[in-house]
Parts: C-alpha cells; structure tokens; sequence
C-alpha cells in the first residue's frame, strides 16, 4: 500500500484525506498532539512534527513514497523556510518519488485582468506571494536535483459553505466600482482537494497547474452573487481609493490583483472533471437558509 504525507492539516487536507485513505496509507504531520483525534477519525496516522523546527522532522525522514505540501508559508520575511526545513527532512533517506505543492496565484501579481496561463511569468506583487514564489522555487530546484516528480498548483480564493464572505458582507464592507473593478478567480474546496488528488496520480515533473474554477467574475460580481443567494444586502460600491480606506491592507491587497486564470491544462493533463464548475452551480446544488 503506498504510503502518502500531508504537510498542513488545514480545511484542505481535512477534505483530501478521506478521497486518499481507501487506497493509501496516509499520515499527518501534525504539531499539535491535540488534533491527533480527529486525525486518526478520519483514517490518517498523525505524526507529530513542526515545520519551524527543523529537528522534530528527523520523524518523517524516509517515511512516504508521496508527499501533499498544503502548508502555508510563515507571515514574515521572503523566504518560505518551512518548505526549506521539509524539503531538508525529506532529503534524508529514501526519498519520496512525488510531491504536490499548493500555491497561490499571487505569484502573477497584478495582470491588469489579462487572461493568464502558466507559462506568464511571476511578478508577484506582496510579500504573501513572494513567500509561496520561494517555496515553488525551491521545491522545483530540489525535485530536479533528486528526481522526483513535484507538481506545483497556483490556487485562487478557496470557497465552501463555511468558506464564504457572510461576515464581511453583514458588516456592510465596500467593494469597488465596477468600472475600476478586477477580475477575481475561485475554487471550490471539496474541488481544489479531488485536484491534488489528481496531481498526485497525473501530474507531470515540475510542472504548474491552474486550480481554478471555470467562472470569470469580477470581484464585486462574486460579492454580489454570495450576497443574492443569502438574501444579504448587497456590498456598497466605492472608488478604488475609498475602498483601500475602508478595508484592511490585506483585504486591499486581494482587491488591488486582476486576471483571469485559464485551467484547460488542469482538465487535460490532470484529467479533472469540476463538481463546481462556477459559482451559480455550487449555490443551485446548496441548500441555503431563508
């Protein structure tokens, strides 16, 4: 049975590993030994370890034959050193023959709302993408050097029914006039888990996939369509420049991106097939309260 490793127990591993475990011995770097309950309930074997210490990782040392990287990078500086110190534990021993990486499609920067595929080149725009442009970075590097099969994921704004905007939109926060608005790109969660399933099984050596839905709204558009479903106000609109007064930097820096993602590579190659292929089918499959 061949043996898979999820780095990062987050919402997406939570979804990934139920499609993983029928198959597959599956195991959890976990850092806190209270979330090896609900681990082990959903059929993984948790192994306690912490990306920010190099030497509790000496445990995973030789341990998968696949490897799930979902964990984010750290909030500061440049440098993802957490992908430093897997890929450093990863090295020791028996070596995994493939990697999946989830990235971000923060990478591109801003596009100008230009339709982007995965050969555009990066120009990431903050320090967020910077931090995940140096995890690729270093993850194609050594998988090249080790010969091992890593297939990196650019993924948009993640969704799910307790992945929605519902808070901010009661808050009554802005979004931007159409006329100055961007283009916005999303996936769903149960989606973006069934794609690194994917990648694992079809993906190619150091090659980048758009895990993207097929929808091309602009920003306010996606804020609208969460809102009409709820029987929520919809946001208010204001110019660019009020909105980057009235929302955090980090909202702002969201909304200050636009382009449009192409995912024909991601069906081809990886042989995807969406449950959601845009928002309006997630909310017809949805059960939504009055």
């Amino acid at each position: 049975m061949e043996r898979i490793l999820i780095i990062g127990c987050g919402d997406i591993a939570l979804r990934t590993i139920p499609l993983l475990v029928p198959r597959h011995r599956v195991y959890a770097l976990v850092r806190n030994p209270a979330y090896c309950e609900k681990l082990r309930g959903i059929g993984a074997i948790p192994v306690i370890g912490d990306l920010d210490d190099r030497a509790s990782l000496a445990r995973i040392k030789g341990l998968a034959d696949a490897v799930l990287h979902f964990a984010p990078p750290s909030q500061t500086g440049k440098t993802d050193t957490r992908t430093q110190n897997l890929l450093s534990a990863l090295s020791q021993g028996a070596k995994p023959s493939r990697l999946v990486y989830i990235s971000t499609s923060g990478v591109y920067g801003d596009c100008g709302g230009e339709i982007v595929n995965e050969t555009r080149p990066v120009n990431a725009g903050s320090a967020r993408g910077q931090r995940r442009l140096d995890a690729e970075l270093q993850i194609r590097d050594w998988a090249k050097r080790n010969r091992v099969n890593a297939s990196i994921l650019r993924v948009p704004g993640i969704y799910a029914a307790e992945r929605l905007p519902l808070e901010r939109l009661r808050a009554g926060l802005p979004v931007i006039i159409e006329s100055e608005d961007g283009y916005s790109n999303h996936i769903h969660a149960d989606d973006l888990a069934r794609i690194a399933v994917a990648a694992l099984q079809h993906g190619k050596p150091c090659r980048i996939y758009h895990a993207t839905d097929d929808d091309e709204m602009r920003m306010g558009g996606y804020f609208d369509a969460v809102a009409d479903a709820y029987h929520l106000p919809r946001p208010p609109r204001l110019s660019r420049i009020e909105v980057q007064r009235a929302v955090s930097p980090m909202m702002y820096s969201f909304m200050n991106e636009s382009r449009r993602l192409i995912n024909g590579r991601m069906k081809d190659e990886l042989k995807v097939k969406l449950r959601y292929p845009t928002l309006a089918n997630f909310f017809a499959q949805t059960t939504k309260p009055d």
